[in-house]
């Protein structure tokens, strides 16, 4: 690609992930601006079309999270546009980002998933009485959110009913998912290519948003030992759930290890963090490639997709 082309990186949307947006967008920023290309920061609000058309950048590297940035909307808009972009096209971030979505896939796929319920607001009186078939712990999530957003873990039927209302307040429909202990298991992918695993384990009940982005908060794993074979199935169901939603450039898929050794799949980010503690940068570091390595390999795979 071109150095002299201008590269919009957009960064902080209108999602509840903002902040770690803006943080992935100064870091991507910053690495494309060592290797020579002139970028531009591109903050997503409202006017996005106006800024788009106001500063036309020749390419979008999108260092967007959570809605509006990594549910297709922004994707379909660049594609409206006509400029080419980074990762996942429309359909692939819309269902991804969707949980309800994802676990029918991934199903279809055969890739293990956790059981679960799906409670939608108009349930939420009698979802809050419920005692699923599973038993207790599960985790409460929204349908469509990232960084553990509005994600409880829930210990017993007391707990129910608050952690049904934080998830609604960003979703109107939610998952009430089995806990499935284990090792929290992310497999870093490139363009199909698996470039490594990262284990993430943190002192809190859960790897939640503050354990995510709270330096101290987490120890990172880098390579870990895993049982024979673990990491390869994992691999396999990683590049399987890819090829099934239809993702390109980067993406990160997270694995429970179970005690009992089956892999569970959590999900897809087809818009990894990119943040000095985000994980698909740890997994690239044992493919040999550095952060602005990782930056312009995402760039050089950017195009149009409808």
């Amino acid at each position: 690609m071109d150095n002299e082309i201008c590269v919009g990186v957009l960064m902080g949307g209108l999602s509840s992930e903002r902040e770690v947006s803006l943080r992935s967008g100064a870091a991507v920023k910053a690495a494309l601006e060592r290797r020579g290309y002139r970028t531009v920061a591109i903050d997503v609000q409202e006017d996005i079309a106006e800024v788009l058309h106001r500063e036309k950048p020749d390419v979008a590297f999108v260092a967007l999270h959570g809605r509006f940035g990594e549910d297709g909307a922004i994707q379909g808009l660049l594609e409206v546009l006509r400029i080419p972009y980074t990762g996942s096209g429309v359909a692939a971030s819309a269902v991804a980002m969707d949980k309800l979505l994802s676990k029918r896939l991934f199903m279809q796929e055969a890739i293990p998933v956790a059981p679960y319920h799906v409670v939608r607001f108009n349930e939420l009186e009698e979802a809050a009485g419920l005692r699923p078939s599973f038993g207790f712990p599960v985790v409460v999530k929204p349908r469509a959110e990232g960084s553990s957003v509005g994600v409880s873990l829930v210990r017993s039927q007391e707990q129910m009913a608050s952690a049904l209302e934080s998830a609604f307040h960003y979703d109107s429909t939610v998952l009430i998912e089995k806990f499935v202990g284990g090792r929290e298991i992310h497999i870093g992918v490139l363009e199909r290519h698996v470039l490594g695993a990262v284990e993430v384990r943190t002192a809190n009940e859960f790897y939640d948003y503050e354990a995510k982005y709270t330096a101290g908060k987490t120890q990172y794993t880098i390579a870990p030992d895993l049982p024979d074979g673990a990491f390869e199935q994992m691999a396999s169901y990683a590049v399987r759930a890819l090829e099934a939603f239809g993702c390109e450039g980067a993406a990160r898929v997270d694995f429970i290890l179970a005690d009992d050794g089956v892999p569970f799949v959590l999900e897809i980010n087809t818009l990894p963090g990119m943040t000095e503690l985000s994980l698909l940068p740890k997994t690239a570091e044992q493919a040999g490639m550095s952060f602005d390595d990782l930056v312009e390999n995402i760039l050089l795979g950017a195009r149009l997709k409808l």
